[in-house]
């Protein structure tokens, strides 16, 4: 691998450009040129035949502004930042678990800012652009703040990642599924975070594109009947206790890792295979990969378990490129209790069961002469309310208050708590979510450095054919009349048939031929003289430059053969 040939060779031929170039350019972000737009939307696609296709899932499309109640309810209004330090002669600020990170050569993001002060002074570390004095740490909020209507009096944010716009969708993709669990919902698209000194290309971007699976299932099941497809596929991963010991990665089956208790349950372990299988099939090696499980001190808070994919690179090491993380019911619990609306799923035993419960009734004697005309709503209040919570607030505060459009305190003389069985067929369970998380920009930065290949003879983009940006070149041999009309006629059908084409008349065939490795197109297809007569061409591999003879009738199909 080699980053900075790669990035120079990108720039160059309309991969990856810097924005707002002609203004002195902003960082954290960046554009995609047509080389680098075609190869992003392949990968895209590939993810959603993976995903839609073929796991039958569903896709939704939310809006990137949310309003600041849904990002509270997150927890990203409170808790979305990173630490930050600035420099007290330059006034440059820097992420400081970055520049801490970059000195002493260890890992501190878990640690909390106290302890990152004293790792600065410990090591006197000091402004990486001036040399000067670092201020204390604090917390910084990376979300995009904007407001929402032309009166501004209502906050919302720029999307800091797109699961939670499935998440308040939830009620209506529950009845969509008809109230059936396991299901799968994802969204693509662009995600925003207000990174404080971004400094590494696709790698830290403001504004980033990310594939979102959010997989609701029974917290009491998390199987899934595709495990045993899958149970002896070997893979290599970074557990805790490796991390801890600094021990060699484990290389065990999905089946030694889920009996061992290395990974959570069956569908966590199968997310896990299916990004590498994702992975693979767009260019990217088992041997520059790795799973990395999350330490206790840098699991999020919701998390019942999380692991990372990341990818080797020769600049910034290993980066992490997919999260996969068992969510729990966090997100759907948080989005309930702040709207007040139930986001559960009604599961129907296989046969009805007989329950002992307590219920509490109004004791209306004494109800209606104290509530008068609200008695109707404060008792259809304490019916929905916890028996429990009721009868441990009358034996904490002797009362139990009613919030509605006013406080109404009960007294356990107002309440009669009754013993009753009942038969029921089934309950609510708040689902648990398994998310699988792909940061778009990155895997494409990855496919770019483990693509690009150098040799003696050429160095060139050696292209997953699933994701070329270009699928093949039509070359006439000599920009003349005959091998021109038949090699226009030819890129004209392919481009009818869905063939994403490049014709190029410009200079030598081998010229030719070199640009178009260079960028990694596979095939190269050469209309000769001889094709006038014998109505056959030439098919030159990008790899091998292997060449054949084919008939003209039967391009379609080869190249249908090839791209299957």
């Amino acid at each position: 691998m080699n980053h900075d040939k790669m990035t120079n060779i990108s720039a160059k031929r309309g991969f990856l450009w810097p924005s707002f170039e002609i203004y002195s350019g902003v960082s954290g972000f960046t554009d995609y040129g047509p080389l680098g737009a075609s190869l992003k939307n392949n990968i895209m696609q590939k993810w959603r035949k993976q995903y839609v296709s073929g796991e039958g899932f569903y896709e939704i499309e939310g809006p990137t502004v949310m309003p600041k109640e849904v990002l509270k309810a997150s927890g990203h209004v409170d808790n979305f930042t990173d630490p930050m330090t600035k420099c007290e002669e330059c006034g440059e600020v820097f992420r400081a678990d970055h520049i801490i990170e970059e000195v002493i050569g260890e890992d501190v993001e878990s640690l909390e800012n106290e302890e990152l002060d004293q790792i600065v002074i410990d090591n006197a570390i000091k402004c990486p652009e001036c040399g000067g004095k670092l201020s204390n740490i604090w917390n910084y909020n990376l979300m995009f703040k904007t407001m929402i209507g032309a009166k501004g009096d209502k906050v919302g944010y720029m999307r800091p990642e797109t699961a939670q716009g499935i998440f308040i969708l939830f009620k209506r993709l529950e009845r969509f599924f008809r109230g059936k669990l396991p299901f799968g919902v994802v969204q693509l698209g662009k995600a925003y975070r207000n990174e404080i000194s971004p400094r590494q290309g696709v790698i830290r971007l403001r504004e980033f594109t990310q594939a979102e699976a959010e997989i609701f299932l029974n917290p009491k099941d998390k199987s899934t009947p595709k495990f045993s497809q899958i149970a002896d596929e070997v893979l290599r991963l970074n557990s805790q206790d490796v991390q801890i010991n600094n021990s060699e990665p484990l290389e065990i089956t999905a089946r030694e890792a889920l009996d061992k208790g290395i990974v959570a349950n069956e569908m966590l372990v199968y997310q896990l295979y299916l990004a590498r299988k994702f992975l693979n099939e767009i260019g990217i090696p088992n041997d520059v990969l790795r799973f990395r499980q999350h330490l206790p001190g840098e699991m999020a808070h919701y998390a019942l378990d999380c692991w990372d994919v990341e990818v080797k690179t020769d600049k910034y090491g290993w980066v992490e490129i997919i999260g996969i993380a068992d969510r729990g019911d966090y997100d759907l619990t948080s989005h309930s209790k702040y709207s007040n609306d139930d986001l559960n799923v009604f599961i129907e035993y296989d046969e009805p069961k007989t329950v002992k419960k307590t219920v509490v009734k109004p004791n209306l004697s004494k109800f209606g002469p104290i509530f008068k005309g609200d008695s109707p709503k404060v008792k259809q209040a304490i019916e929905e309310s916890d028996v429990d919570e009721i009868k441990q607030a009358i034996a904490n505060d002797g009362k139990y208050v009613v919030s509605l459009d006013k406080d109404y305190e009960l007294t356990s003389d107002l309440l009669l708590f009754e013993d009753v069985e009942e038969e029921i067929s089934g309950e609510k369970i708040v689902p648990h979510v398994i998310e699988p998380s792909f940061g778009i920009d990155r895997i494409v930065y990855s496919v770019l450095l483990h693509s690009f290949k150098e040799t003696d003879a050429k160095d060139y983009f050696k292209f997953a054919p699933s994701v070329a940006p270009v699928q093949v070149g039509i070359y006439p041999l000599v920009n003349k009349e005959g091998p021109r009309e038949i090699a226009i006629e030819i890129t004209d059908k392919l481009r009818e048939s869905g063939f994403k084409v490049e014709y190029d008349v410009s200079g030598t065939i081998g010229k030719r031929y070199a640009r178009a490795d260079e960028i990694g197109i596979p095939l190269a297809i050469t209309v000769d003289f001889d094709s006038l007569e014998d109505n056959k061409i030439t098919v030159r591999n990008r790899d091998s430059e292997a060449q054949e003879r084919i008939a003209i009738d039967e391009i379609k199909d080869y190249l249908e053969e090839y791209y299957k």
